[in-house]
């Protein structure tokens, strides 16, 4: 089958496409037809060796691991899932070598769901991630139940980004304000979500307590280096999570690792057809262009989610690094 790979960490120019055996289906296992992937800033993160000091790469790398597609095969043992099934998926796996970035994946059931009817295909693969993340993020700020509370101020960094637009629509939808940061272009977008935007950068303190004059009850931050505003808003027994700063351990908040979990993807699955959960896919790009992709992610491209289609050639002159 044709996959994206990588041989060694690098920048986007390590990427190229190739041929690689299919995968076998383990039991309790399925293989997915990928028709969509969403491309998350950890993908660059990983192939860049940043985390080669926490995660084992085995290469050459398939990159990614949103997904959704068709079910093609199950392994022994997986009464959830028949050939043709919807699905979607984050893929994360223990190693890094097998990801989403490629003609067919095969994944645990244990983190495989059911698309959400009412997403596009590219709206599904690009929710997983960004939407777990949220989900559990907001879930840490309730100090082990499952709500912010009504009424209470909820301050969002990096609302634009596809992390912040899902858990704005996730508070909002607990009840929550939400006050949410991003640059001007994006504040439409946020008001529509039920956000009030304010712009990042300095001055961002002043900005928030002008908003929220007795100070702010929870921060989620998905955007990192912002420790110091977020200690400054927040209201005494104020609580506060991060997936960009593990130093919030330190000050009494909560640093985040999104983990895979189907019946977490099923709460997901629930809002979305419910209309209470949408996906802004902001690009689109074939698997062959899987490095434009990386660039546009890397340079930021505007917020929501860039997501990988298909290929959409068999020439073998896409096998180079160049059109990757």
């Amino acid at each position: 089958m044709k996959a994206i790979t990588y041989s060694r960490f690098g920048g986007p120019e390590a990427l190229e496409v190739s041929e690689v055996p299919r995968p076998k289906v383990p039991p309790a296992s399925v293989l997915i037809r990928v028709l969509a992937a969403g491309v998350n800033p950890v993908d660059w993160k990983i192939m860049s060796g940043a985390l080669d000091g926490i995660m084992q790469a085995h290469f050459p790398v398939v990159p990614g691991w949103d997904v959704a597609g068709v079910v093609e095969a199950v392994g022994f043992d997986t009464p959830e899932f028949v050939p043709g099934d919807e699905v979607y998926s984050y893929g994360r796996l223990h190693t890094v070598g097998h990801g989403t970035f490629a003609e067919y994946v095969a994944l645990p059931s244990g983190i495989v769901a059911r698309k959400p009817a009412a997403l596009t295909w590219e709206e599904a693969g690009g929710l997983p991630l960004a939407g777990l993340t949220a989900l559990r993020s907001l879930d840490a700020l309730g100090l082990g139940g499952l709500d912010l509370g009504p009424t209470e101020t909820l301050l969002i960094h990096n609302g634009a980004g596809g992390v912040g637009r899902a858990a704005t629509q996730l508070a909002v939808d607990r009840g929550a304000r939400v006050i949410a940061t991003a640059s001007p272009g994006s504040h439409a977008r946020l008001r529509e979500l039920g956000a009030e935007p304010v712009e990042y950068g300095e001055g961002l303190t002043e900005r928030v307590r002008a908003l929220a004059p007795l100070g702010i009850d929870a921060v989620a931050d998905y955007a990192g280096g912002v420790l110091e505003e977020t200690l400054a808003v927040l209201r005494p027994g104020g609580r506060h999570v991060s997936i960009a700063d593990a130093s919030v351990a330190d000050h009494g908040g909560h640093y985040i690792w999104v983990r895979p979990d189907a019946r977490e993807l099923d709460r997901l699955t629930a809002l979305a057809d419910a209309g209470r959960l949408s996906v802004d896919v902001t690009a689109t790009y074939p698997l062959e262009r899987t490095a434009d992709a990386f660039r546009s992610g890397m340079a930021g491209h505007g917020g929501g989610k860039i997501v990988l289609t298909p290929f959409t050639t068999h020439d073998p002159t896409h096998s180079t690094k160049e059109n990757a």
